[in-house]
């Protein structure tokens, strides 16, 4: 009599593999965060690092001293949108971001997403992606005008001494990593922005 086998075709449900199932299926939301925080890397970027608002600003003014322009197709948006886009986020995190993600996002997808950007010292995300709730970003908007608005609300930034408000996606965060926040913004879209020749 030949043996037969015992083995299953089936996949295994034991012990191991529902914490697997788990960890693959926090993975795919995780690669979602935000409509591609994460995995989305823009062609054409020059994959800066900033260690604080200050140093990202440095950058800023290097680039809006000269003739700036994008590097496409990293970003849709112009120079003048960008900055007021960066300038908004900085803003939200002194006064309130208006259409905050709930508490179980920000405490599971959204801390995730920001230790790993952490941890990396560098974010990724959709470059033409507004924050969630924030005015639409004029076309025509000026470049020396959003200009003063990002150094404001850096300068504001970095004398506030009282209570930050939760970030939209991230949630709570301390000023030590809300600076970290900030300046990894700043480097993911200035990434996208190079002087002309």
């Amino acid at each position: 009599m030949a043996a037969t086998s015992s083995r299953s075709s089936s996949v295994s449900t034991g012990p191991i593999a529902q914490p697997r199932r788990a960890f693959l299926r926090f993975g795919a939301g995780l690669a979602t965060v935000g409509g591609g925080y994460v995995l989305y890397r823009p062609a054409n970027d020059r994959q800066l690092v900033f260690a604080t608002v200050a140093d990202a600003m440095r950058e800023v003014e290097r680039l809006a001293s000269a003739a700036v322009g994008p590097l496409p197709p990293a970003t849709a948006w112009s120079w003048s949108q960008t900055l007021v886009h960066c300038a908004q986020s900085i803003e939200y995190s002194l006064m309130g971001f208006p259409a905050p993600k709930s508490a179980l996002f920000q405490n599971t997808l959204g801390r995730a997403a920001f230790n790993l950007f952490a941890l990396r010292g560098r974010m990724s995300h959709n470059l033409a992606e507004p924050i969630p709730g924030a005015p639409v970003l004029e076309a025509s908007a000026q470049a020396l005008a959003a200009l003063a608005r990002l150094r404001k609300a850096a300068q504001d930034f970095s004398t506030h001494t009282g209570p930050l408000h939760p970030h939209f996606a991230y949630g709570a965060l301390g000023k030590a990593q809300y600076e970290q926040a900030h300046a990894m913004h700043l480097a993911n879209h200035l990434s996208a922005f190079d002087v002309m020749n």
